[in-house]
């Protein structure tokens, strides 16, 4: 089969890969049908993961077809169509007993695709079947299902209920790439006052607008003015950094108002300096965290329902074996518009391009 390989920062490649196979008896083999890139894949690419060795198959989300399971298997079978989630859980740790999978001490966590091969193939080897893939209805589309692995359950847990989103707020999510996006789309559900999106690029804040943010700000001109004016001086009530970048969760904390939280869901790839100096007085709450997916059987259920904007994220599609140029034009969002880009799902022989 084919897969896309990491061979060390800067350089991958979709090339011939081994076909998966049942290691653990409660292991499943998933032929893809759909798969979709992530922003960690690219920090991934740049080197800010190090943990990621050469020769790994990048990917951690997926839809797809169980073909083959272990004897351990309990939960689906071969030909049920499955959500393969970006986080792995063993089911019997103390942090599976919290629903922390994303802290998974029994060979979970966050494994696919960073610590063993991941879902940008043609196969892909799941381990703890049962509490790690989730079968999918016929309501939803495969490229709509595949949003429901990662962004959309970050956004919502790590942005939206870290934070602590509640009636009346002022949120501000400093970055409206698709994680950001998912965390203003997410938001809406508990009737904040206003949120506020804030980005670089035009294209992300005129797609932050339609899926309900109130007002955006170019994140070059002083956006944290902005967000003094509309709160009478106090600051946001929530503030959720989606870039990782030092500058942009050193704004977030500048943002934020006395008694306020900032949510950290951006990965990541260099220190950024914590003003104590400044916030010790300011009774600050500031989360970190990766995601843990204990809400994605709920998001897929809205999702289903026609109650979150999945496809209002995909400006992009192409066949699997474009991957390479796939990746091209989501790292080139600036220039190309993308948000997010699938590929496969129906009729993944054409390439379909949306406008962002």
């Amino acid at each position: 089969m084919k897969g896309f390989v990491f061979h060390g920062p800067g350089q991958s490649s979709w090339e011939e890969v081994p076909d998966p196979a049942i290691k653990d008896a409660a292991d499943a083999i998933v032929r893809v049908d759909a798969v979709t890139i992530c922003g960690t894949d690219l920090h991934i690419l740049k080197g800010d993961v190090p943990e990621v060795r050469p020769g790994t198959v990048l990917g951690h989300e997926a839809v797809g077809e169980i073909v083959e399971v272990g004897r351990e298997v309990h939960a689906v079978r071969p030909g049920d169509r499955v959500l393969v989630s970006c986080i792995t859980a063993c089911g019997l740790c103390r942090y599976c007993w919290e629903r922390s999978y994303g802290q998974c001490r029994g060979g979970g966590g966050w494994i696919l695709g960073h610590l063993i091969d991941g879902t940008q193939a043609e196969y892909v080897r799941v381990p703890h079947a049962d509490l790690s893939v989730h079968p999918l209805s016929g309501a939803l589309d495969s490229r709509d299902a595949v949003l429901l692995a990662d962004i959309f359950p970050t956004g919502y847990e790590v942005g939206v209920l870290n934070g602590r989103v509640q009636p009346g707020d002022t949120v501000a999510v400093v970055g409206a790439g698709p994680i950001g996006l998912a965390t203003i789309a997410t938001a809406q559900m508990y009737a904040p006052e206003r949120v506020i999106a804030v980005d670089v690029a035009a294209a992300r804040l005129d797609a932050a607008k339609r899926l309900g943010a109130d007002v955006v700000a170019d994140a070059r001109e002083e956006p944290e003015q902005l967000v003094a004016d509309l709160t009478g001086g106090l600051g946001a009530d929530v503030v959720i950094e989606a870039v990782g970048a030092p500058a942009t969760f050193e704004m977030c904390t500048r943002m934020v108002r006395p008694g306020g939280h900032v949510a950290n869901v951006g990965v990541h790839g260099r220190p950024a300096t914590l003003h104590l100096e400044d916030l010790w007085i300011k009774n600050v709450t500031i989360t970190t965290g990766l995601v843990d997916t204990y809400s994605t059987p709920t998001l897929m259920r809205m999702a289903a329902a026609g109650r979150l904007p999945t496809s209002a994220l995909i400006t992009h599609v192409f066949p699997l074996e474009r991957m390479e140029e796939a990746y091209d034009v989501f790292a080139g969002a600036a220039e190309t518009g993308a948000l997010k880009v699938v590929l496969g799902g129906p009729q993944h022989d054409v390439v379909a391009v949306r406008e962002a």
